[in-house]
């Protein structure tokens, strides 16, 4: 059991290892200049420069000592009136300095030419040729980049105590507030919200799928079988738009917006079961009939068995695999949410914050979601590995 955890521990680390890059590839190789996505084409280039320095974004992407810098404006050695760039009779380019800085500013012109243009100098000029002019500032350790930004965003070290530090993805790009304190309000109303969907649709799926299971191929199989299609093909939306319409506006019987107390998780909870249960009794019914044939339960049945000894001790005691791969599967939801049901709710969770984040183009806060989500998924996988074992004491993991 040592090897196993301590192997399946190597695997984790691995696939976090994966989703971080594969979540830098998204948002700071091909999301852009989020400085750009924030304060908009008319900001100041020192407003620009001071939000992509403390995002991180100026660094290289992978490796490098240079970093972006707006100390002079960027040409691209074709376009006409640029403000702070002058083109003279002779051909020559002529740059003003944006700001002033304390550290010197690296000029890339040409064929890889480059200058240093120290702190003092306001106005340089460029020879005729020189093409796309691009500047940079220098830094000292190469290894200081985007990449490592983003791996240490999600653990670090430090010499200080605690030592470690773990999911710090800083600030939000919007409204500038500590992305941990919002992960942290979110966790609450999230959970609040999906704990009870999670185990209505889990208690619920099963006794209706044991139900249909001991009258297999009966009016109340089918039956059930029929309800629970009904209910996978419904749209989860138009649940949503018509429980408001019908049983909050019609009826008045719950709230249908707002977090003030337990009264307005009545009817989204409800939404959610009701959304939920059918997969679950579909994949439930199909557990339990493919158990039904099983020389256990045949045996049990032909000792004398009550049918609730049958079905609630030997038929579940059984499928609990398949039940606890199914539970485990959904699990990491509870804590992300639901993003249509804190939308349309008002649920301030971290479905709530996830989809406010992605109205206003905060790609720092929906990277700190995307990352926190892999890893709650990945350790509750390994939970679920380790699960089967009290389940099913039987299973060896000697060769897994």
């Amino acid at each position: 059991m040592t090897s196993f955890i301590l192997r399946r521990l190597f695997y984790s680390l691995l696939i976090v290892f994966g989703v971080v890059l594969i979540t830098f590839l998204l948002f700071n190789v091909a999301g852009g200049d989020p400085a750009a996505a924030v304060l908009g084409k008319n900001a100041r280039p020192e407003e620009v420069e001071g939000l992509r320095r403390e995002l991180g974004a100026d660094l290289p992407l992978f490796f490098g000592h240079l970093c972006s810098t707006e100390a002079f404006p960027a040409w691209n050695g074709a376009l006409r009136g640029t403000p702070g760039v002058g083109v003279n009779p002779d051909g020559s380019v002529t740059f003003k300095r944006n700001f002033a800085t304390d550290f010197p500013v690296v000029a890339e012109y040409g064929s890889e030419k480059s200058v240093e243009i120290p702190p003092e100098t306001s106005i340089f000029t460029l020879p005729p040729g020189s093409g796309q002019v691009r500047f940079f500032r220098r830094q000292a350790n190469p290894l200081n980049s985007q990449l490592v930004r983003s791996f240490a965003e999600v653990i670090s070290f430090q010499r200080d105590f605690p030592y470690i530090r773990a999911f710090d993805f800083g600030r939000t790009v919007s409204t500038r507030e500590p992305i941990g304190k919002i992960l942290l309000r979110g966790v609450g109303p999230s959970l609040a919200l999906m704990l009870p969907v999670f185990c209505g649709e889990l208690l619920f799926g099963i006794a209706f799928a044991l139900v249909a299971a001991a009258f297999k191929d009966s009016w109340i199989d089918r039956s059930l079988v029929c309800l629970a299609v009904c209910g996978i093909s419904v749209s989860y939306l138009v649940v949503i738009i018509f429980a408001q319409w019908f049983l909050g506006y019609y009826y008045s019987w719950f709230p249908v917006w707002g977090w003030e107390g337990p009264a307005n998780l009545w009817l989204p909870i409800t939404v959610g079961v009701a959304c939920g249960i059918g997969g679950n009794v579909r994949f439930y019914r199909a557990v339990f009939v493919n158990e039904l044939d099983r020389e256990y339960l045949r045996t049990a049945i032909a000792k004398g068995a009550s049918p609730g000894a049958v079905y609630g001790k030997h038929l579940l005691r059984n499928a609990a695999l398949q039940i606890i791969t199914r539970a485990g599967a959904s699990l990491p939801f509870l804590f992300t949410g639901s993003l249509l049901l804190e939308s349309f709710f008002g649920i301030p969770g971290l479905g709530f914050a996830g989809v406010d984040a992605l109205y206003n183009s905060d790609l720092q806060l929906l990277k700190a979601l995307v990352v926190t989500g892999a890893v709650i998924f990945v350790v509750i996988n390994l939970l679920t590995d380790l699960a089967y074992a009290w389940a099913d004491p039987r299973l060896s993991f000697a060769a897994k």
